[in-house]
């Protein structure tokens, strides 16, 4: 365990003293994802690590945002609990604090939640180099803004998180994964009529021509779900939902663009291609290759959602919807708020910030 806390706060304050913007770094796991091009003098946080606390019995951990999420999921596994959210790696040395800042949480979240609702508490680093503490460690400390929540895909942009709190959940008893194939209109349908049947699910993807649906939950509601849904049961040494996570499955290789939209899980096929993963039951869908911004958002729009540039492409440039003129005030104002010279991550998720 190492608190480098003091070392971190005098930095963002010679930061502020010179005018000089900063480029927060963890595990950098997530360099080149989500975010555009952030250049600066490296913050770096990974050595701020360790456990802080741990209550296997009140569900609710404690760590330094260093920590890495390996070590964290060790911990836990054997207390037979998990994170909920199942977090993306993407790659060595991902750390609690970059997952949070990214707001980045695997198959499970439309059924156990995202790390943006698991978030109990945070300390965090403003612009003005004040340590501040926000939340606690348990679900009724809501008391004022939930500026916890706020920093949940924020990508550093308001602040240097230190330190998170996050519940926990057990591991589900047993776990099956069933697959059909569909082409991906029926298969959005078929996600729907399932996951309305059913408590136990806990994953809903569709690539390649095959549906996959993971029920998780007591052995004997998993066995009665399937016996109900039929199918055809993925061999349990399967890594699909590991790689799925990570994004290993062959879909995810290649350089091209990789675009993310977040939807309304049960519109319709968003585009005469093939081209495209679904997960999160639909809500979440996967396109590769070259396209503009502009024109995804329209699409995006009329599924009730947004699309973001995710991986690849001019990062540079936008690579996030366009905000209405309120939203693009209410952005301002609150980077404003927590860092109001600009040295924190600036420009990470619009230009203008």
């Amino acid at each position: 365990m190492t608190d480098i806390s003091a070392r971190l706060v005098a930095q963002v304050m010679d930061a502020r003293s010179d005018q000089t913007p900063l480029k927060i770094i963890g595990g950098n796991s997530k360099a080149g994802v989500l975010a555009r091009q952030v250049t600066g003098t490296p913050l770096n946080i990974k050595e701020h690590q360790g456990i802080v606390s741990y209550d296997p019995t009140e569900l609710v951990l404690s760590a330094r945002a260093g920590t890495t999420l390996d070590e964290i999921e060790a911990v836990l596994e054997e207390q037979g609990q998990m994170l909920p959210f199942e977090p993306p790696h993407l790659g060595d040395n991902a750390t609690i604090g970059g997952t949070l800042a990214c707001n980045l949480s695997g198959p499970a979240r439309p059924y156990a939640g995202s790390i943006r609702d698991m978030a109990l508490g945070i300390r965090l680093i403003n612009g003005q180099a004040q340590h501040l503490r926000f939340g606690g460690e348990v679900m009724k400390n809501v008391a004022g803004y939930d500026v916890t929540r706020l920093q949940a895909g924020a990508l550093g942009n308001l602040g240097v998180i230190t330190e998170v709190s996050l519940k926990l959940l057990p591991r589900n008893e047993h776990t099956m994964t069933l697959i059909y194939e569909l082409p991906q209109d029926k298969a959005i349908k078929k996600i729907a009529a399932l996951t309305n049947s059913a408590q136990a699910v806990s994953g809903a993807a569709w690539s390649d021509g095959v549906l996959y649906m993971r029920l998780s939950g007591t052995s004997q509601g998993v066995n009665a779900t399937r016996k109900l849904w039929g199918g055809e049961m993925l061999p349990s040494d399967s890594r699909f939902w590991d790689d799925l996570r990570e994004q290993k499955v062959p879909f995810f290789s290649g350089d091209d663009p990789l675009w993310r939209f977040s939807i309304k899980p049960t519109a319709d096929v968003l585009l005469d291609t093939n081209n495209m993963l679904l997960d999160w039951g639909g809500g979440q869908r996967w396109l590769r290759g070259d396209f503009e911004l502009a024109d995804l958002e329209k699409i995006a729009i009329k599924a009730s959602g947004h699309v973001t540039l995710f991986k690849g492409g001019d990062r540079q440039a936008e690579v996030r919807p366009a905000l209405s003129h309120t939203h693009k005030k209410l952005h301002k104002r609150l980077k404003q708020a927590f860092d109001p010279d600009g040295i924190l991550n600036p420009g990470s998720l619009y230009g203008w910030m």
